[in-house]
């Protein structure tokens, strides 16, 4: 079962490793199929119970509260993708030579089963940006006519879309690297990869291991495998993969282009891979403006798609129509008030250094609410590479003291106020704090760089908590 296709399902004793949103639909896919389904999960609360009571009403077993003991008999493991290498039943799983899948092996396995064509996939990863990018991406594919959707790690199952009624002509597929190190076989059409940096090392073990997991969205591509020119990472993992005859590599930069890229030019996004004679031809793609909102890493994810919808063959009027379509999701440097000819910049997504580096870098002068969960990272390189642009820093957050002393190192001429809380009022706080800091032109950027879980249910909370704390100060 580790290799080939499966095709006869019935009475196979399948694993699937976790409730939620993959282990869910993955064991009743598996148990219609005709297996025999086993979930294991290691937690076992009001949630679970009822998932475990729907499942259990199928003629699925589930066993709540011991994730870590491999059922007797199985022969093969679907895992939820967030269930880390090391675990007891993964070990067990190696030693009895039981494959492990993710939700995301079993969609692509199962893609085209009831005999009709399956879609090819788009796929994009990357520490920043790929849920923006892929959304544009499917802008840009409705925009040329095509039948598409958005799906994977944005929180739609890839099992739904390749199982579902739908069908579609092609996907665009945002993948984690949980995902991508459960998927062995994956196959893409073309993929990005937008950019690396730390992140998730506590699960992967290494930034080594990290980065092998994210080039595994290369593997096999058939037409391109899209780059960050300006990320010399993410071209290493393109040389380092095996691809089929004639799959190319394409660079995207925010500067002029080389051939075989996609690039800026003179506020034109433009194309030098997917045209005639690159050598000495562009296509005009669309405008910086039609890019919303056109901060810099912002084009860049527009770049990455406009690269993966061409190689698809699609026109270019359809990347400017998408784009000019495209509407980013909340909390994703989203403008949610101007006060005293101060604005106000909701970016509460930027939940790591990388992202709120970029986040940082679009505005000139800032007074910066930051802090949270570090997950172990430092700020020393965030901080120095800001310094410049701040007017002020206001830090919330158990995490906040590691950036106040980044600041201090880096930036000691920059105001700082530490509010010393942790409660969901905070963030009133903190923006009155930034209010009284900020000057006519500046912007009040919330860019925490650290997870809201010491604070907050969740990013979107977070970031909902700021803009009506923002949207507050006119009233």
């Amino acid at each position: 079962m580790g290799s080939g296709q499966v095709t006869d399902w019935q009475g196979k004793n399948v694993t699937v490793a976790g409730l939620g949103v993959s282990g869910v639909p993955a064991a009743r896919v598996l148990h219609g199929l005709g297996a025999h389904v086993t979930v294991v999960n290691d937690g076992d609360d009001e949630r679970a119970r009822t998932q475990a009571a729907e499942l259990e009403a199928l003629g699925v077993t589930v066993r709540l509260g011991d994730g870590d003991t491999l059922p007797k008999g199985t022969e093969l493991i679907v895992t939820a993708p967030g269930w880390r290498p090391d675990k007891p039943l993964f070990r067990a799983a190696g030693q009895a030579g039981v494959p492990v899948w993710g939700d995301v092996e079993l969609a692509w396995r199962l893609r085209g089963r009831d005999g009709g064509k399956a879609a090819p996939w788009l796929a994009v990863t990357g520490t920043n940006g790929k849920t923006t990018t892929v959304q544009m991406l499917a802008a840009i594919l409705e925009a040329a006519g095509l039948r598409t959707a958005a799906v994977g790690n944005i929180g739609v199952s890839l099992l739904d879309a390749v199982l579902g009624e739908e069908r579609y002509d092609v996907l665009a597929v945002e993948l984690s690297s949980y995902q991508l190190h459960w998927a062995p076989s994956l196959r893409a059409h073309s993929a990005a990869v937008l950019n690396l940096a730390p992140d998730h090392l506590d699960w992967h073990g290494s930034m080594e291991a990290y980065a092998a997991d994210k080039g595994r969205i290369y593997e096999g591509n058939r037409v391109a495998c899209v780059y960050n020119a300006a990320d010399k990472a993410t071209e290493d993992l393109v040389r380092e993969a095996d691809v089929e005859e004639g799959c190319r590599a394409v660079g995207f930069t925010l500067g002029t282009p080389g051939p075989s890229q996609l690039g800026v030019v003179d506020g034109i996004l433009v194309d030098r891979a997917f045209v005639e004679n690159r050598q000495e031809n562009a296509q005009e793609l669309a405008e910086v403006s039609d890019v919303t909102p056109p901060a810099p890493h912002n084009i860049a994810n527009a770049l990455a798609a406009a690269a993966l919808a061409r190689a698809f063959g699609v026109p270019a009027q359809a990347v400017r129509d998408g784009l000019r379509a495209f509407t980013p999701d909340a909390h994703r440097i989203a403008h949610v008030a101007d006060v005293d000819g101060v604005a106000y910049v909701d970016d509460s997504k930027a939940t790591n250094t990388h992202a709120a580096q970029a986040s940082l870098a679009a505005y000139e002068s800032i007074v910066w609410i930051a802090g949270g969960l570090a997950k172990g990272a430092t700020f020393d390189e965030l901080v120095a590479s800001a310094a410049k642009r701040l007017r002020g820093a206001v830090l919330i957050g158990a995490d906040r003291a590691l950036i106040r002393d980044a600041l201090a190192r880096h930036a000691p001429e920059v105001p700082v106020v530490d509010l010393d809380r942790t409660d969901t009022g905070a963030m009133l706080q903190a923006v009155q704090e930034a209010r009284r800091l900020a000057r006519p032109g500046d912007t009040v950027l919330l860019a925490p760089a650290c997870a809201s879980m010491d604070m907050f249910a969740n990013y979107n909370r977070r970031g909902e908590a700021f803009a009506e704390a923002a949207s507050g100060l006119g009233a």
